[in-house]
């Protein structure tokens, strides 16, 4: 699936589109250069979830939990680029979020690759000389 976003105006119908088509399991990983927009189009999906609570990204608490209204009872939203080793990981206990029910949101996935579940949906935003976003998974 491809999903572009020409405007940041658009973002929020891109986020609905991706509910929309969204794939079996619960853990989505987000990958994309450094301001590629993966908090702002996680935001726009939380939106789109019906969380009402400020999404922001979990930079240094390295995991958000949001509740919403259209989607499992919650969801986190991770960010792992201050990890600096997997065991950082394992101390949060990492298997509790990713093998709930709830859904899963992460950036910077690449630096857990070998601890993300088989099923996890990879989602890569990347940017377009125009200034747009191409999301593909």
């Amino acid at each position: 699936m491809e999903i572009v976003i020409n405007n940041i105006k658009d973002i929020n119908k891109a986020a609905q589109t991706f509910i929309d088509y969204m794939p079996e399991g619960n853990v989505i990983a987000f990958y994309g250069n450094m301001g590629a927009g993966k908090t702002t189009f996680i935001k726009a999906l939380c939106e789109e979830l019906g969380v009402e609570d400020e999404v922001t990204s979990p930079t240094f608490a390295i995991v958000n939990e949001y509740t919403c209204t259209n989607a499992p009872s919650k969801i986190y939203h991770f960010d792992f680029y201050r990890i600096k080793k997997l065991e950082e990981v394992y101390d949060m206990g990492y298997e509790d979020y990713f093998y709930s029910d709830s859904l899963c949101l992460i950036e910077w996935p690449e630096l857990i690759e070998e601890l993300l579940p088989d099923d996890v949906t990879k989602v890569h935003i990347i940017e377009q000389p125009d200034g747009s976003r191409k999301i593909v998974y």
